[in-house]
């Protein structure tokens, strides 16, 4: 029975993991698809996912500070947090669908554009009110990374070259937030939060430089969705009716949500109850995010070899683990040496739980714009609502957190336990 709910053949998962080829078959310009996976694409497209971990992650270390100048309560300054996911979950429903009708690239520069526009907005921010609905536009318009990264991905690659290009892409997204937090913390060294905005716009506007000249159309028109919205909303309820790919993206959108609440409520714990400084609460983050990426080389090595569903059903073992041994650790007041451990084993797991539960959710998909939008909607959505709420709880004590990653941990498992099996005649 085990082996039937967490198994998914080699020969089969190559299979259904085919499509992509038959999307760029008829391809007449612009970028060609290949049987081995392209350096320029890597990084180009891995740039363009780390959009949303630099900005959510960069500016942590600074949040104590951004919500004394902005005479903020804690709550009030995660909602900086949970506006940006908000935005980055909502505006993929927007950027897929319109990818999937009028091509990938101009959807994709647009996006960057406007994400360099907020990010300088945001560095003059003069209060709350006016941060958080510029934070929200800001994950809007980098939405259009994260999803037509994915989508790109979908057009240009297929099979187990699909799936090690997404174990690529999490460990470039990995080093986003582990150099993220360490790059805020040196630079509140020599400026403020303000001036973290400002290295966001600049490093966006890299990204477009780079994106406008070194990437071309990946979806030929033969290829392009026709019907509008009508069209949109049938890819959506086709998806949703689909009991694997919501199993894979609810779960995966819960191992998500426990470690948003890890990014939003930790540096509050850590910095007032067990007082790390900035610098060092940035090093820990690193730290944390390294062990996503060797996870995720891990997890490239095996792909292939191990069937993506064995991955991923090891991923959710490690993210129930990290998330119980935290709640265990908080509530016998063991301290820091039994909490950071615990972060980690919690952070390393997204390394086989992303690149894996990505590939089986868009493995047989037509419209894949439409797959990542509703794939990072269900991965973020969650995460913007609670994280704030749990911040309600304080931090004055770690408990509150702990008690919500452990649940979130432990719900992400019993979701690919009960969603995720093989579908038997």
């Amino acid at each position: 029975m085990a082996e039937n709910i967490l198994s998914i053949q080699p020969d089969e998962q190559n299979n259904v993991l085919s499509t992509a080829d038959a999307q760029v078959d008829t391809q007449k310009q612009g970028e060609k698809p290949s049987a081995r996976i392209r350096a320029r694409h890597v990084l180009i497209l891995g740039g363009l996912g780390a959009l949303g971990p630099l900005a959510n992650d960069m500016y942590v270390p600074s949040l104590p500070a951004l919500s004394h100048d902005l005479s903020a309560t804690t709550s009030q300054a995660q909602l900086t947090l949970s506006a940006f996911i908000l935005g980055l979950a909502l505006g993929q429903i927007v950027a897929g669908p319109i990818s999937d009708a009028r091509g990938r690239r101009r959807p994709l520069l647009i996006g960057i554009a406007v994400y360099v526009l907020t990010s300088l907005l945001c560095a003059i921010a003069p209060s709350m009110a006016i941060l958080i609905p510029l934070r929200f536009i800001q994950g809007v318009a980098g939405a259009a990374g994260v999803a037509l990264a994915l989508a790109m991905v979908s057009d240009l690659y297929s099979g187990i070259a699909q799936a090690r290009f997404f174990s690529l892409l999490m460990q470039i997204n990995g080093l986003a937030p582990m150099l993220a937090p360490l790059l805020g913390g040196q630079l509140l060294r020599v400026t403020s939060w303000h001036g973290i905005f400002v290295t966001l716009a600049l490093a966006a506007v890299l990204l477009l430089a780079v994106s406008a000249l070194g990437l071309g159309e990946t979806l030929p028109v033969s290829q392009r969705q026709r019907g509008g919205i009508t069209t949109t909303l049938s890819a959506f309820r086709e998806l949703l009716m689909d009991r694997r790919f919501v199993g894979y993206a609810l779960s995966c959108g819960f191992a998500f949500t426990a470690c948003i609440i890890y990014i939003s409520v930790s540096p509050f714990v850590l910095q007032n109850i067990y007082e790390i400084s900035p610098q060092l609460l940035g090093i820990i983050f690193g730290i944390n995010a390294l062990g996503i990426v060797i996870m995720a080389q891990v997890n490239a090595r095996l792909v292939g070899r191990v069937p993506s569903q064995h991955l991923l059903s090891y991923g959710y073992a490690m993210i129930a683990l990290g998330g119980v041994a935290l709640l265990v650790v908080v509530l016998s007041g063991i301290g820091l040496i039994g909490i950071l451990p615990a972060f980690f084993i919690l952070t390393s797991s997204l390394g086989l739980i992303m690149p894996n539960a990505t590939t089986l959710a868009m493995a047989n998909t037509r419209t894949a714009g439409s797959a990542a939008a509703l794939l990072g909607v269900l991965q973020l959505a969650i995460g913007a609502v609670v994280a704030p709420l749990v911040g309600l709880g304080g931090s004055a004590s770690a408990l509150p957190m702990a008690a919500s990653i452990a649940a979130f941990a432990l719900a992400t498992l019993l979701t690919f336990l009960l969603l995720c099996r093989p579908i038997h005649a």
